[in-house]
């Protein structure tokens, strides 16, 4: 023990002894993370937000434990936490004398177990007044990780801060001050993932703190009295041991996202951390790359050239063919083309389809300034419809004269916003013509995959990585015959989880079969339509094998004003669970189940999206799925989301209900070129069986959103890029 104290003394002078003066970020700009994943001292929390809308993901072990966390600053006062930890030598000790293993969960050699955390800043610092945060840790949780805080912090240098608070659960377990509110209860129903609010802040409280030192841009350290006497994992199962509440820690900043730290804790272990923090809203390559736009063409005036002002043309009979060959031969370049094409002498109607963008307004700005360049001067209005899925989604009304007038204001984009206007589609104008060979039309690609199953109880992560062929047939304006056929390379999803009894048909938790099973495999094979039914509504029709799992008939419609923040759909399939090799069969569960939900939307402002499903899931249970994302103006979305159908808890199994997070990340964010894909995932328990909803593509809110009003406004900025 003193050997190893006095290696970390030795490493900790080493490490001071070779810092370099340089630029000093305050503490409180950047506050770090403890070994939970949340903002703290080493263990202990701390009471400071991360920035507003910041991410972040940590790895840290010390002794038999290991901690993978992701969390993300909600608002500027509320964060959230998801946790995966794992506990090595779990049941090594049980059974030995005087050894209480008393819970349920002792034959794991290395037991693992989720969490979640949520946390609020009650009172920002002030010049005399610390900050001054409330946490609930794990609390829809079996109880392991459990525990309620409140902190303050206090900035008292630029450089010191320093840290004090009150912990219940686990944190009240290192020489508690008593229990002011009561004895704390058990975890209701054992494995029960529901919210342990019978448990908030009862039972023993004792306190804790701490202070850090920011020595400069770089390099930190830490010291605090921990509040956490370890009584499961030291003192019950003897996975290590306590020999002091004190813990001490150096970090080091390696860049503006990465940090890295080594503590000595407990008396007894060496720690070590390392943390990632990404601002969403920040794109690590800088802006978005791609071909420069043209320049907006101006007319000349009546008096100068009246010869261009003539609308003779309009009566030409290719006058239109040519327009739209014209403006093709300048976007496409941009992943830009136009699907049809109306015109008159002074206005011009042009449905176009973008590929490339993901800023619509941007698509919408380049399409402008080309018809600019193209269309006769008699042409003042511009109406640019864009089209998903064959979908017109909404109309954006530009005049040309604006558009003349503004390229080269200081302030172009908000004039501009000003000046035009975003509507329904509307009737089509007479005379629309459509563009030569468009329909039918073939598109493929082939590109690697990886399939991941998170959180059985053997195994955190098992993953196979393989290709997936890509493939989709345009038949007509909306109708779309499309398709994706996976082999996997490599991988070890063919390994079983642990099997656990379900009396819900497993509409989810036979999973691992289809992993082992569909090599190759006909993922999807569907024929969908879309259409517009009449202003503000939509419709879908999808037929065929819809997700890996499941095949049939899904149906859809959507009520969803351009200009409103509110949307109205439902949902109705019929479905039957697909054989586990995924090629044509139904024959090896045979299992029907009509599904379906109704879904209210809403968009709550500064990129905040709430969403409500009720109806009946894949297992036959009725309940309500409630959803809310954060979306940045580049496309990153963070999102949690809770199911609560009519599954008995127990019924259910571990997890009680389906709940988890997800993020969405799209993929010019990390390669700084123009694209309209992205990367998603989901956390959330493996493989149950209730709450679970039909994986289908192409449902139309997401469809339409980015190109009604407040998805065209939130990047309105890049109109003139």
């Amino acid at each position: 023990m003193k050997k190893t104290l006095r290696q970390i003394v030795l490493l900790g002078t080493a490490m001071l002894g070779v810092m370099a003066d340089g630029r000093y970020a305050a503490a409180q700009d950047n506050p770090s993370l403890n070994l939970y994943g949340t903002t703290g001292l080493i263990d202990m929390p701390t009471a400071e937000p991360q920035k507003d809308g910041f991410l972040s993901f940590s790895m840290s072990y010390f002794g038999p434990i290991r901690r993978n966390t992701l969390s993300f600053q909600i608002t500027p006062r509320l964060s959230g936490s998801f946790r995966y930890m794992g506990v090595e030598d779990w049941a090594a000790n049980c059974g030995a004398p005087g050894n209480e293993c008393d819970l349920a969960i002792n034959d794991y050699p290395t037991y693992y177990d989720r969490a979640f955390d949520l946390r609020y800043l009650i009172v920002k610092e002030g010049r005399y007044v610390p900050a001054v945060t409330i946490g609930f840790q794990d609390f829809i949780g079996t109880g392991l990780q459990s525990a309620e805080y409140i902190v303050a912090t206090k900035n008292v240098t630029p450089r010191v801060k320093v840290t004090a608070g009150l912990g219940w659960g686990r944190l009240g377990t290192n020489n508690p001050i008593g229990a002011p509110f009561g004895s704390r209860p058990p975890v209701a129903g054992g494995d029960s993932l529901l919210v342990n609010t019978a448990q908030w802040f009862k039972g023993d409280v004792a306190p804790f703190g701490g202070i850090e030192w920011q020595i400069n841009d770089k390099w930190g350290v830490k010291a605090e009295y921990s509040s956490d006497a370890y009584l499961e994992e030291s003192v019950k199962r003897e996975t290590f041991e306590i020999n002091s509440p004190f813990n001490f820690g150096i970090e080091y900043q390696h860049s503006n996202t990465t940090r890295l730290g080594l503590y000595y804790l407990y008396g007894s272990e060496i720690g070590f951390s390392a943390q990632l923090i990404l601002n969403p809203a920040q794109r690590p390559m800088g802006g978005v790359s791609g071909t420069g736009p043209n320049p907006v063409k101006p007319r000349p005036t009546r008096a100068a050239d009246p010869e261009a002002w003539e609308t003779d043309w309009v009566s030409q009979p290719d006058a239109r063919q040519i327009l739209i060959t014209n403006i093709n031969s300048r976007i496409s370049r941009d992943g830009m083309v136009v699907e049809a094409l109306a015109v008159t002498a002074t206005k011009v109607q042009v449905r176009v389809r973008n590929t490339r963008f993901d800023a619509e307004a941007q698509a919408i700005g380049r399409v402008a300034r080309t018809m600019s360049d193209v269309m006769p001067a008699s042409v003042e209005v511009f109406e640019i419809i864009p089209v998903v899925n064959g979908i017109p989604a909404s109309m954006v009304t530009v005049r040309r004269s604006d558009l003349e007038a503004l390229e080269f204001s200081t302030d172009a984009a908000d004039q501009m916003r000003n000046r035009i206007r975003i509507s329904d589609a509307g009737r089509p104008m007479d005379g629309l013509v459509f563009t030569p060979e468009l329909y039918p039309k073939f598109n493929w690609s082939l590109a690697p995959y990886v399939q991941l199953r998170l959180f059985d109880l053997d195994e955190p992560v098992r993953a196979d990585f393989g290709l997936r062929l890509s493939a989709n047939y345009q038949l007509a304006p909306g109708l779309v015959l499309s398709g994706t056929i996976t082999k996997k390379l490599t991988g070890n999803l063919d390994e079983p989880p642990p099997q656990v009894a379900s009396v819900l048909p497993p509409v989810r938790s036979e999973g691992n079969r289809y992993d082992a099973l569909g090599d190759p495999a006909l993922e999807r094979l569907t024929l969908a339509y879309y259409t517009r039914l009449s202003p503000d509504l939509y419709g879908r029709v999808t037929l065929g094998y819809l997700e890996r799992m499941f095949g049939g008939i899904s149906t859809e419609v959507l009520w969803k004003p351009v200009g409103g923040r509110f949307a109205l759909g439902a949902e109705l399939n019929y479905v039957a669970q697909r054989n586990p090799d995924q090629f044509f069969g139904f024959d090896h569960y045979d299992y029907e189940v009509a599904t379906g939900h109704v879904s209210g939307y809403l968009d709550l402002g500064k990129g905040y999206l709430a969403q409500v499903d009720v109806g009946r899931y894949l297992a036959g249970d009725v309940g309500a799925t409630f959803s809310l994302d954060r979306e940045f103006a580049n496309g990153w979305k963070v999102g949690a989301f809770a199911t609560f159908t009519d599954v008995a808890p127990e019924d259910f199994g571990s997890g009680s209900f389906d709940k988890g997070i997800r993020v969405a990340v799209p993929l010019n964010w990390l390669t700084g070129e123009p694209s309209r894909q992205t990367k998603g995932l989901t956390l959330r328990p493996f493989g149950r069986d209730g709450g679970a909803r039909l994986d289908v593509q192409g449902r139309l809110y997401d469809t339409v959103r980015d190109y009604h009003q407040s998805g065209i406004d939130s990047q309105w900025g890049r109109f003139w890029k």
